[in-house]
């Protein structure tokens, strides 16, 4: 039977389950990846699993969001993960040393292999055939204990590449161009699946560039075919025997089929406050910009910032603007320190900042008040920043140049100026030093836990009757940003009780003592949601603290995919409206009663939620199969995994 590229991956690594759209399925892992923002309650529950060492192929702990180091929370955990990797066998990324996507596709990441990430941005691995899935920690800790991987057969969609990119437009444009297509809602369960002759023009950075943004999607993931252009990249970075080929048959089946002719596209923009707000750039001509920030796990390859430092040679950016240039790498930086470009950036005006998420998660380089910033990262949701009231747009690196030296917004195509020509090197720089092995004695190997690092907090198991309040409404597009605030507050990531008080901080700052309140007297939070709950970042800490502040359940039109693994994680049920109009019925403080939890849920049909105080019923529907569904009844995995031995 002939198949595509992601259902012969999936096959090749099928643990268990039936292979049908929508149905669950387990696979086994070969690689996982976390970050420090993730990472460190990841290896916490790790460590609870009760394991001795890692059993995948390879693990890898990088830090890179939390490297501005105020206080001494962030250092203290770089510590932890350092020890925990060398206690357990994991190999350590030292900060300084990159974005973990981008490190990941040079070093590591691996045609035909499955990578689960505690990121959800893990899907870039997917520019060299990689089947790269994003994850809750929890999820990626069992992986690492050897516990397949829980996913539903996806629905795969063909993207078919025609033509080729003219000039001035770029991977970053592709991308939009595709979220303009699919929104960032409705697309839970589905793959996207490159293919068609255009796939053969795009280096494998632009194919990474395209994969990591299918994430501001909802997609589980996005996948290229291995081909000439992958083995070239491998063989650059010296890694040409990890090169497979992997194309899908012909006559492939495939849930349908989007064609996208490469050469009629152009250069295109997200508007505030969604990666799918895109327009074309022309029709935002004139706007001025204070800010451009250049790099993020979506745009800083060696190819964008040669690109840039192209652009910027010999030219000086106006005084009205800021430009930050953030290398993805230590190689990249590396490269553009030994050929002279990064003296053009600098020449130029840029500032350079550190080789980590920085600007991209809201730690530092937050832009003035008002003000409008371009950003090549992948997500613009409002205060992402670090400033409220700034309007991000995002662009591609060409773009976010040519910004800089005008002030405003202007298609290149309407410039005097030449696109540069960079070619893929046919040689990268490799130096591993900042990539620390584990010690092949182990046994005296102590993990170090500073302050900040308490236990992975434990839920109770559900209750034969849920009785709670609607202790929060939200509407649609609910991010986990908005969930739980990034930047700054991220430090606290170790420590749940304090990293609680924030939750829901720039929708209701007074949530927290309420739920508190509401928890202390025996009473469960619900929290009622519109389309699309918990998009954006695998951040199961948007789980984590809402299930410490008594949150036992969530009621939605729809929850994303990750948020609602991490719900299930966490002992929270999941449930959407059988009819969305039962969500305008729904108040704060209304008092709402489930009967019979466990019978109504493992009977497999709709939930009855009583709503005492308007004297209706609601139905809902769990996001549940059956080994979820118990999950959820025992308190969360962590507790289901201790009854379950």
């Amino acid at each position: 039977m002939a198949q595509g590229i992601a259902e012969k991956l999936l096959h090749d690594h099928l643990a268990g389950g039936t292979p049908e759209p929508g149905s669950p399925v387990q696979i086994r892992i070969d690689q996982t990846l976390t970050q420090d923002a993730t990472g460190t309650m990841a290896y916490l529950e790790f460590e609870a699993l009760g394991r001795d060492r890692v059993h995948t192929d390879l693990s890898v702990s990088y830090v890179d969001h939390n490297t501005l180091q105020e206080g001494f929370e962030n250092a203290d955990d770089h510590r932890y993960l350092q020890s925990v990797a060398a206690k357990y066998g994991i190999v350590f990324s030292r900060p300084g040393n990159g974005i973990c996507h981008q490190v990941h596709l040079e070093r590591f990441a691996r045609p035909g292999a499955t990578l689960l990430g505690s990121d959800s941005h893990t899907p870039t691995a997917g520019g060299v055939g990689a089947l790269a899935i994003g994850a809750g920690g929890l999820d990626v800790a069992l992986a690492m204990a050897g516990t397949p991987f829980t996913v539903a057969w996806p629905r795969v969609i063909r993207v078919a590449l025609t033509g080729e990119l003219p000039a001035w437009v770029t991977a970053k444009d592709v991308v939009l161009h595709m979220l303009s297509v699919l929104s960032t809602k409705g697309n839970v369960g589905c793959l996207l699946e490159y293919d068609g002759p255009g796939v053969r023009t795009l280096s494998v950075p632009q194919r990474a560039t395209i994969t990591n943004m299918g994430a501001e999607t909802g997609v589980t993931t996005s996948v290229f075919p291995s081909d000439e252009v992958t083995r070239r990249f491998l063989r650059a970075q010296a890694r040409e025997d990890d090169f497979r080929a992997l194309a899908a048959d012909p006559q492939a089946d495939y849930e349908r089929t989007l064609t996208v002719d490469l050469s009629g596209l152009e250069p295109l923009v997200a508007t505030p406050h969604s990666p799918g707000n895109v327009q074309p750039l022309r029709s935002l001509a004139g706007t001025k910009v204070d800010q451009v920030c250049i790099g993020s796990c979506t745009n800083s390859s060696y190819q964008d910032l040669m690109t840039v430092a192209g652009l910027l040679k010999g030219r000086t950016i106006p005084p009205s603007v800021s430009l930050v240039v953030a290398p993805g790498s230590r190689q990249v930086l590396q490269m553009i320190t030994a050929n002279g470009a990064l003296a053009d950036l600098i020449g130029a005006g840029a500032r350079i900042a550190e080789t980590a998420c920085g600007f991209c998660i809201g730690q530092g380089h937050a832009p003035r008040s008002n003000a409008v910033t371009l950003r090549t990262s992948n997500r613009n949701f409002q205060g992402r920043s670090g400033t409220p009231s700034a309007q991000i747009f995002l662009a591609s690196p060409e773009v976010g140049a040519v910004a800089a030296l005008t002030g405003e917004l202007v298609d290149p195509r309407d410039t005097d100026l030449e696109p540069p020509r960079v070619e893929a090197p046919a040689k990268f720089l490799v130096d591993d030093r900042m990539l620390l092995r584990p010690p092949e004695d182990r046994s005296s190997v102590e993990v170090v836990r500073g302050p900040n690092i308490g236990d992975p907090p434990l839920s109770e198991p559900l209750p034969e009757t849920l009785a709670g309040v609607v202790a929060i409404k939200v509407g649609d597009k609910i991010t986990t940003d908005h969930i739980m605030p990034a930047g700054s507050r991220l430090k606290y990531r170790s420590n749940v009780p304090k990293y609680a008080e924030f939750v829901f901080e720039g929708v209701d700052p007074t949530f927290p003592e309420r739920a508190v309140q509401n928890r202390d007297r025996g009473v469960a939070n619900v929290i009622v949601a519109g389309e699309s709950y918990g998009q954006g970042s695998s951040r199961e800490h948007a789980a984590i603290c809402p299930m410490y502040l008594g949150v036992r359940a969530v009621l939605a039109k729809s929850v994303e995919r990750i948020h609602a693994a991490n719900l299930v994680n966490f002992g929270i049920l999941p449930l959407v409206f059988e009819q969305p109009e039962d969500y305008d019925a729904l108040e704060p403080d209304d008092e709402l009663v489930i009967d019979s939890v466990a019978e109504q849920l493992r009977a497999g049909g709709p939930v009855t939620v009583r709503n005492r105080t308007k004297d209706r019923d609601v139905e809902a529907r769990a996001l549940l199969d059956e080994t979820s569904r118990e999950v959820v009844l025992a308190g969360g995995r962590l507790m289901y995994e201790r009854t379950s031995r």
